[in-house]
Parts: C-alpha cells; structure tokens; sequence
C-alpha cells in the first residue's frame, strides 16, 4: 500500500536536521523545470506563481541560486504546512519514520513524487502553474502518467489523502487491479457531507501519524482512526471512499 499526500506551499531547508537517503527519482525531469524557470523574468515568475511579492522575491532569488543535490533537507522535514504540523514528523520514533518511509508518498509539481527521506530544497510551483515546459499545456501534461507509475509500483493499492489538485495526476491513470481509497474527513449538516479545508488538512496529517503508528498494512486498518474527534462512518463509505465525520 502506498499512501500519497500533497506537498505544502512553505517550505524551510534545514539540513543538518535529518541526513537525506536519496535524491528525488524524477531529479532530470526538476532539473528541466528550474531551467525553464530560471529563463523567466521576474514578473513572469510571479504571474505563474500567483502569490505577493514578498513570496515572488523569495521564490525567484530561491530558483537562481538552486542546487538540486546540496544542501538539501528530508522532504517530510522540509515541508511546513497545517499537514505537516500535525503529522509531526520531527517526533517520530525510528520504526515510524521507516514506515513512511516504505508507504508514504508526497506529490509535487516540482520534483513528481518524493519519498518522506529524498533530499528536497525549498521552492514554489504547485500543480496547478500553467507552466508550459517542453512544448506542454501545464504540469499535468508535463508529468503525464509518470507520477502514478511511480506510486502504483507494488500491488496498485493507493490510499488518497491528496487533495484533488493533486490526486488526479494518479487516479487519472487508473488500471482495473487497482485499488485507490479517498478518505474524506468533513461534518455532517443537513445530511451532507461537507469539508473545511484546514480542517481536513488537520486530520490528514494526524491520519498520516496514525497509520505509522499502527504499522497500517491495508486501507481497511484506517477504519480506526479516531483523532481530532472524527469516527469512521460506514454508512455514508463505500470501496473507494472513507468518510469519517467529526462528532
């Protein structure tokens, strides 16, 4: 089983924190898009990135001077959004940090796939950028199916808590034998299921500490989840989504 998340918009390098293991598997592919974006004008960096330009000038000064093989930081340690800070990484015990090592995978627009151990440096490109590298539409063209092959290695049992954006460069390519699980983590109103943004951020990232902490083997072992108040309900699940509402 593989369990893939999305990355986070902030990032910190810190690399004497944790030694990396590897280097990203898609490192050519990263390469090819800092080289694109090292070409662009600074005002044609800040129009893909679409942020203020506090974030553009950090993100442009960070892409001129990026060495994709120095330097680097643990991917799970790198990243620094709402996820991330209740998955907690930093306080996992040797066996859990093993585990997500093994299962979890975080996608990216930047660098495909990453291991929680490949060596990362901070940068700015989420998948939704129109960043049309090497005669492409936008990022989801650039990567086309690499991503999901990437994940599917093993038996095809994929457990989603990406958010949407970043999910479909997986579940786009799905194979019959495959098996891909969405968990869903909303409130109940008026007998709809709806979910809040950080709020689901939150579970996902306590979900992440809880898989590891239970060694999960299965999609089925996150039926007990049971962080943040949130129950497994089985009769608004079906195969291939959880939903789990928070009581």
């Amino acid at each position: 089983m593989k369990i893939i998340i999305s990355p986070a918009k902030k990032m910190k390098s810190e690399p004497d924190l944790y030694p990396c293991r590897e280097l990203p598997v898609f490192l050519a592919e990263a390469r090819q898009l800092a080289d694109w974006i090292q070409k662009l004008t600074y005002q044609e960096a800040k129009e893909l990135w679409k942020c203020s330009d506090a974030i553009a000038k950090e993100n442009f000064r960070r892409f001129q001077d990026m060495d994709l093989e120095r330097g680097l930081t643990p991917a799970i340690l790198s990243y620094e959004g709402i996820q991330y800070q209740y998955m907690a990484p930093a306080v996992f015990e040797e066996r859990e940090i093993s585990y997500i090592q093994e299962h979890l995978r975080i996608l990216s627009g930047f660098y495909g796939v990453v291991r929680p151990l490949d060596g990362v440096t901070p940068y700015r490109l989420e998948m939704q950028a129109k960043a049309t590298v090497a005669g492409t539409r936008d990022l989801y063209e650039f990567w086309g199916d690499r991503i999901y092959r990437a994940v599917a290695e093993g038996d095809g049992t994929i457990l989603n808590l990406a958010s949407k954006e970043y999910s479909r460069c997986v579940e786009k390519y799905r194979v019959p034998g495959d098996r891909f699980v969405t968990c869903v983590f909303g409130e109940l109103t008026d007998g709809k299921v709806r979910q809040k943004g950080t709020l689901a951020k939150m579970a996902r990232g306590e979900m992440v500490r809880y898989l590891a902490q239970t060694g999960a083997a299965d999609p089925e072992d996150a039926k007990g989840f049971d962080h943040l108040g949130y129950r497994f309900r089985e009769e608004l699940s079906g195969p291939e989504e959880y939903v789990f509402i928070k009581e």
